[in-house]
């Protein structure tokens, strides 16, 4: 390996890393506001379908959202029988939690303005020029990967 090889590499971890902390910071101020958003909804009945957009509320059992936690902890008992006979008496324990998730997207051939995310990334902090200015290629971003995900999401509320 050459030392300019070397010398790019180094520079490409350096940069990676720089990057990395404005945007896991940005992530994290995200992921605690979703929460709060959510609580904040609040909509008679189990459901509310808008002109753009729709959520909806249910009530799952603990259990109905963790199959592949179920065979994680079955693995983990079979490695350490002692400990899985404590983890399955604790998640027995507690089995019959439920759990309420708000379901939320955009209805077909809606789409949300840019000033809709504008504004969240006003709250964010961005002035209005930087947000203006991060605005398309975030969205090129978020359009790529919606497309394999799916758009109908979900959030934990209770």
């Amino acid at each position: 390996m050459t030392n300019e090889t070397l010398e790019r590499q180094v520079i490409a971890l350096v940069a990676a890393d720089r990057i990395e902390i404005p945007v896991s910071s940005l992530s994290g101020k995200l992921k605690r506001m979703k929460p709060k958003l959510a609580q904040a909804i609040s909509f008679p009945g189990n459901s509310y379908l808008g002109e753009r957009v729709y959520v909806r509320v249910e009530t799952e059992t603990a259990t109905e959202s963790a199959r592949t936690m179920r065979e994680a902890i079955d693995y983990f008992a079979e490695q350490f029988p002692r400990h899985g006979k404590v983890l399955n008496g604790l998640i027995e324990e507690t089995r019959a939690a439920k759990e309420v998730n708000m379901y939320f997207g955009v209805n077909p051939g809606c789409r949300l303005t840019s000033d809709d995310y504008l504004g969240v990334m006003a709250n964010l902090g961005f002035t209005e020029a930087q947000a203006r200015n991060l605005y398309e290629p975030l969205m090129d971003t978020s359009r790529a990967i919606s497309k394999k995900r799916g758009e109908e999401r979900k959030i934990l509320v209770g």
